[in-house]
């Protein structure tokens, strides 16, 4: 059932609908956050794992591509991409070598959290 169709089974139904979606996304902002300061702030790689975020922002690159734009050894960069794939930070397209890296919708959608604790954050690391 979507959202419209609770409009048949009237205002106070559609409220809860409203409240449980909007609880549910709260759920999902607050666990993205808990999941990027431990990223960033909470972990030894964080400062290079915040330098991959913000080159994703811009556009998508492969291992190879963010190993020199980032001046990383090419494992390092493996390995992190590692990490904030299996925390829904970062996706892939392809296999292999040439697989690219996006943000995941999810970052996307809270990019602004990640910017928030770098700047809480990032000077100290400069």
């Amino acid at each position: 059932m979507v959202l419209r169709d609770y409009y048949y089974y009237g205002y106070g139904d559609l409220v809860k609908v409203l409240i449980d979606y909007d609880i549910k996304h709260a759920c999902q902002l607050h666990a993205m956050e808990r999941i990027l300061w431990w990223l960033i702030a909470g972990t030894k790689g964080g400062v290079n794992r915040a330098r991959m975020i913000n080159a994703l922002r811009d556009r998508p690159y492969n291992a190879n591509q963010l190993s020199e734009v980032l001046e990383l050894d090419y494992k390092t960069i493996r390995h992190h991409l590692k990490v904030l794939s299996e925390n829904s930070v970062v996706t892939s397209t392809g296999n292999g070598y040439g697989a690219m890296y996006f943000l995941s919708p999810t970052m996307e959608e809270n990019y602004a959290l990640f910017e928030e604790i770098w700047k809480k954050i990032g000077n100290k690391f400069k």
